[in-house]
């Protein structure tokens, strides 16, 4: 089957199974490594990425697990990995705000917390301490605790704040 996708804002085409899964597809095919293959079973959030369907904003530009998505389900969307969305001026927002917080990284999870931020923030850009800690369940982080995560990304909306408006708010 062939499946035609944006991937990084590139046009992307892949020759697959059906029952290819879309983290295998990242990693074998296009060497892309940041989203890693923790459980295969979507429940430890290390293989996130977003995927932007623009024909249905409800669905468009959520944070899910690649291990679990089928190749067929990517087809004519666009798919935003950690090695993409590091090329914005929003990925340095978060990174900011995280170090200025003193987020943990220790490389496994990054990837994950980074693109739930983003997601977060682009949904929310002014999320409360609740909407961050719902928006995190999903992944199994060990290296940051849960208090330093929200201030990281309260620091990381008020830096992107700053940064598209000039001025603090």
């Amino acid at each position: 089957m062939t499946v035609n996708f944006i991937l990084n804002g590139e046009d992307a085409e892949v020759q697959t199974g059906a029952n290819t899964r879309l983290l295998d597809i990242l990693r074998d095919n296009f060497k892309l490594m940041g989203a890693k293959a923790g459980c295969r079973s979507g429940n430890c959030g290390v293989c996130f990425v977003i995927v932007i369907n623009r024909e249905n904003s409800r669905e468009s530009g959520r944070v899910m697990p690649s291990c679990l998505i089928p190749a067929f389900h990517v087809r004519g969307r666009e798919v935003i990995t950690i090695e993409g969305f590091s090329q914005n001026n929003e990925y340095q927002d978060i990174i900011e705000g995280f170090s200025q917080a003193g987020v943990e990284n220790c490389g496994y999870c990054d990837s994950a917390k980074i693109l739930v931020t983003e997601a977060l923030l682009e949904q929310t850009p002014r999320p409360s301490r609740q909407e961050i800690l719902a928006a995190f369940r999903g992944i199994r982080c060990r290296c940051t605790d849960p208090e330093s995560l929200v201030e990281g990304v309260l620091a990381a909306a008020e830096t992107r704040r700053r940064r598209v408006y000039g001025r603090s708010s």
